[in-house]
């Protein structure tokens, strides 16, 4: 018997064949990450090694791959797109005191460990773990098996998700189809994409945000910046942004509680292409025209959301303006081994505000926050402004309308030639003059550079926080450009006082690795 430590979560189902023993493997595979352990036991012939055989192959991508028991060998290392993958079997082994001899201590960093016969491991094993127990039921079937799957320790809440996660796909009609794991982005946030019957969609699978440390007011960034917290934001303005002429993704089921969301597939094709990316500017012209029609829909702060109360818009904010700036003096500066004292910690804010104050009232839109390449998808088969498809739009706010047009045309992840960039922030300027006589071009223009260096000194301390803290450093590789559109940006006459205190504070993105 595996000595089972307090404090685990777990849950027990039946699979009756093959095609279950895949389905639950795949269901494993997507709740892996680097580093974890993963215990098979069972008796002999229960099927650990057919479902041990499974996971591999559904994680390669590849259903031909050799997967022999490691019986012989004791130790298997394959090396998957997502992690190195090390398969053991300690059927062979007398007890505890050999598995020294087998390197274990030595595995690549961030391998995961799928071991069968963990009882010889006994008192070895961590804490942090996940044990799947098979069993045979003969009296049922020569292919049932009663399998019960318990989480311990760090690993007890992702088995409840996974049960929770399976419950729900089965209650959509979906617990069949074939997941295929999607690249993520900077968040906790994960997507498949499920392909079903000769048809597609995309699983948003968002844990509710855990508030951090208080930061301020006792209030935590998250709550300070406006940022939400589970998946109902995202259900409502999915719905609201269809209504208002953005193509955004179509909800087909959803679990508020839970985080679970199943929506339209609304493919892979870019605004961008080439390598290294570059814009597209039929493309980007077709996304500042979204634009140009999303801006001239009445504003309401409250969203209905089937299933659940109201969604209600919070006002972006200085508290949330100056939060977000000061994300360059907390992770870019100690990159730099400097620091901003307290006095120049508050000329900074009062800066910013002095800067900030003709801006934050003026021309209120909808504010998706990350209108920019990554969040938006090219549907060639629509028409017009149609073709411009929306993702990630969960943290919208009330406030300026040139935020998102200065994340579109000051694109962190693609360098937007200058010229393309005022030609585009001039269309924008000109319909919304046809449109309104009373549309100031030159103050929105101020509007715009403000905001758009807001946002890279933002975008600087996120990128430097997902190196130092999160282990990310291939986000360095943009420093370069978004060290660039903050001098473009800073360069406008409004902000001579805010460039000044960047001159003298700030040192320059170098390269620094």
């Amino acid at each position: 018997m595996i000595p089972t430590p307090p404090g685990g979560s777990g849950f027990t189902i039946a699979i009756e064949s093959e095609a279950a023993t895949t389905r639950l493997a795949a269901d494993i595979a997507m709740a892996l990450e680097p580093g974890d352990l993963v215990t098979l036991s069972g008796d002999l012939g229960a099927g650990k090694t057919t479902f041990a055989r499974a996971l591999i192959r559904y994680l390669a991508g590849d259903k031909s791959i050799a997967v022999p028991s490691p019986t012989f060998t004791l130790i298997q290392t394959y090396e998957l797109p997502r992690f190195p993958l090390v398969h053991c079997d300690l059927y062979r082994l007398s007890g505890p005191g050999e598995l020294a001899e087998l390197g274990l201590d030595d595995l690549a960093e961030g391998a995961v460990v799928l071991l069968e016969w963990p009882d010889r491991a006994a008192g070895f094993l961590p804490r942090d773990r996940l044990d799947i127990a098979l069993t045979l039921l003969p009296q049922r079937g020569l292919e049932y098996r009663q399998v019960r799957i318990t989480g311990y320790g760090k690993f007890a809440a992702r088995a409840e998700r996974l049960a929770a996660l399976r419950r729900f796909l089965e209650l959509t009609g979906y617990a069949g189809a074939r997941r295929k794991r999607m690249q993520g982005d900077a968040s906790t946030r994960l997507y498949e994409r499920l392909s079903y019957e000769g048809r597609t969609a995309i699983l948003m699978n968002s844990p509710a945000r855990a508030d951090g440390p208080p930061v301020r007011n006792g209030k935590p960034y998250s709550a300070i910046a406006h940022l939400a917290e589970d998946v109902k934001p995202f259900v409502a303005l999915a719905n609201a942004l269809r209504e208002r002429g953005l193509s955004a993704p179509e909800i087909f089921a959803s679990d508020v509680g839970c985080g679970f969301v199943i929506m339209e597939d609304l493919g892979t094709e870019l605004l961008v292409a080439g390598d290294p990316p570059a814009p597209i500017e039929e493309r980007y012209t077709a996304a500042v025209d979204a634009l140009l029609s999303f801006h001239g829909y009445e504003i309401v702060e409250t969203i209905p959301v089937p299933g659940a109360a109201d969604y209600t818009l919070p006002r972006y904010d200085f508290d949330a303006f100056l939060i977000e700036a000061e994300l360059l003096l907390d992770w870019y500066l100690p990159r730099w081994n400097m620091s901003a004292d307290d006095t120049a910690r508050a000329t900074f804010a009062a800066l910013w505000r002095e800067a900030l104050a003709p801006v934050i009232d003026c021309d209120p839109a909808w504010v998706l926050r990350d209108f920019h390449s990554p969040n938006l998808l090219w549907l060639e088969d629509r028409l017009g402004t149609d073709r411009v498809g929306v993702l990630d739009f969960q943290d919208a706010v009330i406030g300026p309308a040139a935020y998102d047009l200065a994340s579109l045309l000051q694109d962190a992840r693609v360098d937007v030639p200058e010229q393309m960039e005022f030609t585009l922030l001039g269309r924008y300027a000109r319909a919304r003059r046809d449109g309104d006589p009373d549309f100031d071009a030159t103050r929105f223009v101020q509007h715009y550079a403000t905001l758009a260096a807001q946002r890279a000194s933002k975008i600087l301390g996120i990128f430097s926080r997902l190196d130092r803290r999160d282990g990310k450093p291939q986000y360095l590789r943009h420093m370069p450009r978004i060290w660039s559109y903050l001098q473009r940006s800073l360069a406008h006459p409004s902000l001579a006082p805010l460039a000044g205190w960047y001159a003298v504070h700030v040192p320059a993105w170098a390269g620094q690795d």
